[in-house]
C-alpha cells in the first residue's frame, strides 16, 4: 500500500494522469514497469514510446521504468484502477489478477514450437487470443500483446542433467509458485523457494544446487561463478505482456487507438530478433564463464509430458482456466500443422517450376 501511495503521489506531482489532455491538447498515457535498465522489457517499452512520438498524432507515452512507480503487483492494481494507463511485465505476476494466465505455467507447453508459431497463437487471430482478451477485459484491462521469440527459463546446476533421471533429488530454487513447484516435484526434483537476495550465496555454499531463470537473468546474477551446467529445460516461456486499462483504452480517440496498436505491433516484431540475440549472447557469456551447455531433443520433452504428475498439473491448470489450457495446446498444434502444410505446398510448387 505504501508503494501504491508513493506511486500515485509521484504521478500527481509530475502534473500528469493516466489519461488526460495537457495544454497542448496532447493525450498522455502513464506507462510503468519494473524492468531493469537495458533489459528486454525496458527496450520494448522505450521502442513503443518512440514510435508513438514519431506518429506525431497528439499521443504521448510518459514512461517510468525500473519500479519507479511500484512493483509488478502495485502497477497492475494501478492499471486496473486507472491511476496509470499501461504496464509491461512477465506473465507470472498477473495470475493473481487474471486466473487464466496460469496457462503460462503449463510446463514445456511451448518447448516444441518455434517463435513464429507461438506468436501467431499469442498475438494472432486464434481462439486462444480471443479468449485471453476476454479474460483481460473481465479484469478491467485490455491486452495489447505478448512479447516472446521462443526463448525460455533455463535450469543451472552443479549436477550434470543429461537425462530425466538426473533430476531426481535435485535441490532447485524456484519462485514461490505452486504450479512451478509441482512441476519440479513431478520430475523428481526438490523445489525450494528462496529469496532472490539469498540465492547466489546459497548456490555457492551448496544449500541448494540448482536454480531456474532466463539466460540474461543468470548473467546478471553471475551464476556462472557458482554453477557448472546450463540446461535448456525450456520449461517456461520467457514472455512479457503489455496491457492498458480497458476503460482508458476505449476512451481513446479511434486514431489514438490505431497509433498505439500499430506501435505495439511493430515493436513486438522488431523485438523478436533482439530477444533471440539476447538469449544467444547471454548463453555464450555463461559458457565462456565455464558452464557446460546441455540441450535436449523433442523426445526429452515428450518424456516429461508423459509423467503422471505433469499430466495431473495440466488437468488442474485446465480446470482453473476454464479449458483455456486445452485451447492453447490445440491452437499451437493447429498452427504448427498449418505452417507445415503451407511449407509443403510451397516446396512442391518450387520443384514443379
Amino acid at each position: 500500500m505504501k508503494k501504491f501511495i508513493i506511486a500515485l503521489m509521484v504521478v500527481l506531482a509530475l502534473g500528469t494522469c493516466a489519461f488526460g489532455a495537457s495544454e497542448f491538447d496532447e493525450t498522455w498515457l502513464v506507462t510503468a514497469d519494473t524492468t531493469a535498465k537495458g533489459a528486454a522489457g525496458q527496450v520494448f517499452a522505450q521502442l513503443i514510446q518512440q514510435k508513438v512520438k514519431d506518429a506525431n498524432a497528439g499521443l504521448v507515452i510518459d514512461y517510468f521504468p525500473n519500479g519507479e512507480l511500484g512493483g509488478d503487483a502495485d502497477l497492475l492494481r494501478q492499471a486496473q484502477k486507472g491511476y496509470i494507463a499501461i504496464t509491461v511485465c512477465q506473465t507470472a505476476p498477473i495470475v493473481s489478477f487474471i486466473p487464466e494466465m496460469a496457462v503460462f505455467d503449463l510446463p514445456m507447453v511451448f518447448a516444441r514450437y518455434d517463435g513464429d508459431t507461438i506468436d501467431k497463437v499469442l498475438n494472432g487471430d486464434s481462439e486462444f487470443h480471443k479468449r485471453m482478451s476476454v479474460a483481460y477485459e473481465k479484469a478491467g484491462l485490455h491486452l495489447l500483446g505478448f512479447m516472446q521469440n521462443a526463448t525460455y527459463r533455463l535450469a543451472t546446476a552443479n549436477k550434470d542433467l543429461q537425462t530425466l533421471s538426473d533430476f531426481a533429488g535435485l535441490q532447485i530454487r524456484t519462485m514461490e509458485n505452486k504450479n512451478h513447484m509441482d512441476f519440479w516435484t513431478a520430475i523428481g526434483a526438490e523445489p525450494t523457494p528462496l529469496a532472490w537476495g539469498e540465492l547466489y550465496f546459497s548456490l555457492q555454499s551448496g544449500t541448494v544446487n540448482a536454480q531456474e531463470n532466463a539466460a540474461d537473468t543468470c548473467v546478471g546474477a553471475h551464476f556462472e561463478e557458482v554453477q557448472k551446467f546450463l540446461a535448456c529445460t525450456n520449461h517456461i516461456l520467457y514472455c512479457n505482456q503489455i496491457c492498458i486499462n480497458d476503460k482508458l483504452y476505449k476512451a481513446l480517440k479511434p486514431e489514438h487507438q490505431a497509433v498505439l496498436d500499430k506501435a505495439v505491433a511493430e515493436a513486438l516484431q522488431e523485438m523478436r530478433p533482439k530477444l533471440e540475440e539476447i538469449d544467444k549472447s547471454n548463453k555464450e557469456i555463461l559458457i565462456k564463464g565455464g558452464m557446460k551447455l546441455i540441450e535436449y531433443d523433442n523426445s526429452f520433452f515428450t518424456d516429461v509430458l508423459a509423467i503422471q504428475g505433469v499430466k495431473d498439473l495440466y488437468k488442474r491448470i485446465d480446470t482453473v482456466t476454464n479449458g483455456l489450457a486445452s485451447a492453447l495446446e490445440t491452437s499451437l498444434a493447429d498452427m504448427a500443422a498449418s505452417k507445415a502444410e503451407t511449407a509443403a505446398v510451397k516446396a512442391e510448387a518450387e520443384t514443379t517450376e
